[in-house]
């Protein structure tokens, strides 16, 4: 019963120290810049402009999205 003892707490402290030396670092997937749609100066989006801007006068409008598509929460204004 002494040796489970033991052989329990050494396993515990060196999994402690494992947490403590090899923390686990978040996944960061590559966020990019992807093209969502076009505004005029007049602030409207003008018809088959979507969703990347071709000619003069309008403004891209992005959006920060991860591989998956998403927008994750906290890299867009």
């Amino acid at each position: 019963m002494t040796k489970k003892r033991i052989a329990a707490a050494v396993s515990a402290a060196v999994a402690a120290l494992a947490m403590v030396l090899l923390p686990a670092a978040p996944a960061f997937a590559k966020i990019q810049p992807v093209d969502v749609s076009c505004t005029n100066q007049g602030g409207n989006q003008p018809g088959g402009q979507q969703p990347s801007c071709q000619g003069g006068g309008l403004t891209q409008n992005t959006e920060n999205q991860n591989p998956a598509g998403q927008a994750p929460p906290g890299h867009n204004p």
